[in-house]
């Protein structure tokens, strides 16, 4: 398809959207407080959920000192277009570097995140303040169904075809190769780019390194055998939401698109439990970053079509695709799912670099953006070096 396909895109949210929301916020209806022990601080606070306290906390900040406007400039700096493949039209951020040397490289988020996830560490990965360091052309879309991509209408769009999408969408910006990063869907989207199509995908970074399944624990150190257990145990005690969306998207789709309040805690409560932090996920989050990344699925109505990602792709990953492209892999610790290096090199055959930090979770381009910035730049230079 001729690059005149690609067209120019800005995000501009009527007043009447905005003004809607915050009356729909003022109007809200919230139940009682949570009924476990409530501790004057600490993890224990959101056995049950989002606490009241905290949930109403940020209610009024969103409707009283919140700014969406801020959150569009942002992206209209950065770049934003739209094209259409397979019918489906696709929305994205494109910065390219104003190096000579630069890489193409696309960046892919997951669910509850968005695009929000990496309008801060575009600049630094296009041009970079060192010389020494790669720098890249950005590209970041957003997934199907969700932001400004459209929603699907037919089932389909699972991971496999939005890795085939992704490969004819830098095909259409003139980059037939290119690096790739991501992390939860968006890492899984990531492995099978390298994994189906090492001839466009060369080399890879991910924060998620899903082994094939039925492997032993035998011989993983302690610290290793710890990452199955709390992965294990987060699949089996904290994982109500992957199979309510599996199976019910459009059930819980409703709320997420009627109520402000309810897609607010049903995102908010992920940003809590699988960040490093140990009492409110602001402890290292941007609240505006989260109401950017909140108030995005509410304008755009995307609570049930970004939901239809696991009804489209839970548990899909081909247990028999292997990467053979050069691969780095970072490791935080509080992220939800873990998996040693001995069971990862199972699927990622030749990894270039392994990174296991002190600090982040599952967001860690909002968490940790200084050191998830130097970790990529460090990673895909370790990609780029071991290039034949």
């Amino acid at each position: 398809m001729p690059r005149h396909d690609v067209q120019a895109f800005e995000a501009h949210a009527t007043d009447a959207d905005l003004d809607e929301l915050r009356a729909r916020l003022a109007a809200a209806r919230l139940p009682e407080a949570e009924t476990v022990e409530r501790a004057a601080s600490g993890r224990r606070r959101w056995e049950q959920g989002v606490p009241l306290a905290d949930l109403a906390d940020v209610v009024r900040y969103w409707r009283t000192e919140y700014d969406w406007r801020s959150f569009e400039v942002s992206l209209d700096r950065i770049g934003q277009f739209r094209t259409t493949i397979d019918g489906l039209g696709i929305h994205f951020l494109h910065r390219r570097s104003a190096r000579a040397d630069a890489t193409p490289l696309i960046l892919t988020h997951g669910w509850p995140g968005s695009i929000a996830e990496f309008v801060d560490v575009v600049d630094e990965l296009a041009d970079p303040r060192h010389p020494d360091v790669p720098a890249f052309h950005v590209v970041v879309p957003s997934l199907p169904g969700f932001g400004y991509s459209d929603k699907p209408a037919v089932t389909g769009w699972g991971t496999e075809k939005i890795a085939t999408a992704w490969v004819e969408l830098m095909g259409r910006l003139g980059y037939d190769k290119f690096l790739a990063h991501g992390g939860d869907w968006g890492g899984n989207i990531t492995t099978v780019l390298a994994g189906r199509f090492p001839a466009h995908v060369p080399g890879i970074h991910t924060t998620f390194a899903e082994a094939p399944p039925g492997l032993p624990t035998d011989g993983l150190t302690a610290a290793e055998r710890r990452w199955t257990e709390e992965t294990h145990d987060f699949w089996h005690h904290r994982a109500a939401y992957a199979k309510q969306q599996a199976t019910r998207p459009q059930t819980i789709g409703y709320s997420l698109v009627d109520s402000p309040v309810g897609l607010l805690a049903w995102i908010l409560d992920k940003f809590a439990d699988w960040s490093d932090t140990e009492d409110s996920p602001f402890e290292r989050i941007s609240r505006d970053r989260v109401l950017d990344d909140v108030t995005l699925y509410w304008l755009t109505r995307t609570g049930a079509s970004a939901a239809r990602i696991y009804y489209e792709s839970h548990n899909s990953l081909d247990p028999g695709l292997r990467v053979e492209v050069p691969a780095a892999i970072t490791i935080y610790p509080r992220d939800i799912e873990k998996y040693p290096r001995p069971w990862a090199q199972e699927r990622y055959r030749q990894i270039v670099r392994w990174s296991s930090p002190d600090a982040g979770g599952h967001f860690p381009s909002l968490e940790v953006p200084e050191y998830f910035v130097k970790d990529l730049q460090a990673g895909l230079a370790a990609v780029l070096s071991a290039q034949p």
